[in-house]
């Protein structure tokens, strides 16, 4: 009896550096896994004594488009909703020259820079039998708000090809919806599975200096940190344009840029 217990004695001594070895393994993988964390960039701050800024206006030339009139026949709600009279959206030029609806960003000249994520969700609604706006930017991360003030049900599909692609139906009266997208993507088109017609556009991007023009062009990006960037401007028949501008300490940089038509 007196060997049996001196052999349990000596197998529980021969296995105590086994197990203080494993835990001594598993300790040293947490300062590792502590240094990828302060690999993190911390969340810049733009000093406001030196930021500037972008602003311009978005133009188009050549004989101006004729919009076309959207048929909504197959849905007599949206039909009311226009009173028959829904125009294309697609390139909006006003009598001056001016277009709506581009979507202006800030593409390159932001590396090593990780900004905070807004709280505030962006709105998208669907509204008259359309998607409101129709092009509009967001940051990664921050949450999309989908809405529907129509009686009739409608169907949101973002079409990803980096992000995750997902389409929900809502209904007249149903809960907005909240969703994100966690990675840049420019850009994202929408279509209502139900509606034909419906389209919009979301421009994701991981930093806040994005804008889209107004019906009269013009547009503005702030608090921007001086440097050299690139400036990409899209528009979703005309295609992409980019310039290279300076942003010095304190001051506008005016940026027009031209889409040239057919």
């Amino acid at each position: 009896m007196q060997l049996l217990r001196l052999f349990h004695s000596c197998c529980l001594l021969s296995l105590a550096p086994m197990v203080i070895g494993c835990s001594s393994n598993a300790k040293k993988a947490s300062p590792s896994d502590d240094h990828a964390q302060q690999n993190v960039a911390p969340v810049f701050h733009v000093d406001p004594l030196t930021a500037g800024s972008i602003s311009g206006t978005i133009r188009y030339t050549g004989q101006k488009p004729s919009r076309k009139m959207i048929d909504m026949s197959e849905d007599p709600a949206c039909v009311e909703a226009h009173r028959g009279k829904a125009l294309d959206e697609s390139l909006v030029v006003s009598p001056k020259g001016s277009l709506a609806n581009a979507f202006i960003y800030v593409k390159d000249g932001l590396q090593g820079k990780r900004f905070e994520t807004p709280t505030t969700p962006v709105m998208i609604e669907q509204n008259g039998c359309w998607f409101r706006p129709r092009v509009l930017g967001i940051q990664t991360n921050q949450v999309l708000e989908v809405t529907n003030s129509d009686p009739v049900t409608h169907n949101i599909h973002p079409m990803a090809q980096i992000n995750r692609e997902w389409n929900h139906s809502q209904g007249a009266g149903d809960p907005p919806l909240a969703r994100r997208f966690t990675k840049p993507e420019v850009m994202i088109s929408v279509k209502c599975n139900i509606h034909s017609w419906m389209h919009a556009f979301i421009g994701v991007v991981s930093n806040p200096y994005f804008a889209v023009s107004k019906e009269d062009g013009t547009y503005a990006i702030g608090n921007l940190p001086p440097g050299e960037y690139t400036v990409a401007v899209w528009q979703e028949r005309l295609g992409t344009q980019e310039r290279q501008v300076t942003v010095a300490p304190h001051s506008n940089t005016e940026t027009d840029i031209t889409f040239k038509g057919q």
